[in-house]
């Protein structure tokens, strides 16, 4: 398991290039369960699914995450209801993906 969860979550410049698909599947290597896809401008993000028992824990579940991505200043979005969340990553001011995408990922793994 990769240990980017120990890293934080960088600024990006919007002048910052996006990865490219290579690059994408060298990060996504060291994540666990993500999945890369596009949407209809062609632009990458991260997508993942998470279970739980209830609603109770899928609130929860995505209140950690909203800490998170305030503590990293990188915000995905969310979205949650009876014993389910998603959680989709990008990074807004490239349109697209970076490494703190993925360091973001890593940490939501950690919850």
């Amino acid at each position: 398991m990769s240990e980017l969860y120990k890293k934080k979550c960088a600024d990006c410049n919007p002048n910052t290039p996006a990865f490219d698909i290579s690059e994408i599947h060298k990060y996504l290597k060291k994540i666990n369960g993500w999945n890369v896809e596009s949407n209809e401008e062609k632009k990458f993000f991260l997508f993942k699914e998470f279970n739980f028992k209830n609603f109770e824990e899928s609130q929860n579940f995505v209140n950690k995450v909203g800490n998170l991505a305030e503590i990293e200043g990188h915000h995905p979005d969310i979205y949650f209801g009876w014993g389910y969340a998603k959680i989709k990553i990008y990074t807004h001011a490239i349109s697209g993906l970076a490494e703190s995408d993925f360091i973001l990922a890593s940490k939501i793994d950690q919850i």
